[in-house]
Parts: C-alpha cells; structure tokens; sequence
C-alpha cells in the first residue's frame, strides 16, 4: 500500500492530467454528429495502435517487481486491442452498406 502511495504523490500532475484528458475526450466525442462517428472510428484504430505499441514498450522496460507499470501497461494493452477490434468491426459493417447486393436466380 505504501508503494502505491508513493507512486501517487510523485505523480500526481500526470494523473490528474490523465483525468482531465478522459473528461475532455468524453465532452469532444459527445459533440460529434451521429453521421461522423464511423469514419472517426477509423482514425482512433491508429491511434490505438500506438497506444498498444507505447504499452508494450513501457512492459519491456519495466522492473519484474514494478507492478503498477506492469498493471497501467497490461491495461493500457486491453484497452486499446478492444478499440482496435471494435473499430475493424465497425468499419467493415459501415463498408458492407456500401457493397451492391447480388439478386437471387429463381
């Protein structure tokens, strides 16, 4: 417990940055029209995928006793695969509008 504690008083700028940017992500995604969101869908996956990348770096590069980043690491992981692969879902649903549908032969 004491190591959380310490973890959070040395880095408690980052962390109410970290909330303050959850807030404002919610507020600016809130505001975007309906028609929008799908091709916004797109752009977040490669922003996630950086995010998946820094995640995996930030796990390399940690101590095997450092378990906050491990944690924040395999969170940030799980976090961003689940955007990825509902972003892919998305967006193929959103191409499969535009593709012509064959007629059935009777």
């Amino acid at each position: 417990m004491e190591q959380i504690t310490q973890f959070v008083a040395a880095n408690l700028i980052y962390i109410y940055l970290i909330a303050f940017t959850v807030l404002l992500g919610f507020e600016v995604i809130s505001k975007v029209p309906t028609v929008l969101h799908t091709p916004l869908m797109s752009g977040a996956n490669a922003i996630s995928g950086v995010v998946i990348i820094g995640a995996i770096i930030l796990i390399r590069s940690s101590e095997s006793d450092d378990y906050v980043s491990l944690i924040f690491g395999t969170l940030g992981i799980v976090l961003a695969m689940i955007n990825v692969v509902g972003g892919f879902a998305v967006t193929d649903r959103m191409l499969e509008m535009f593709k012509k549908k064959k007629k059935a032969q009777s």
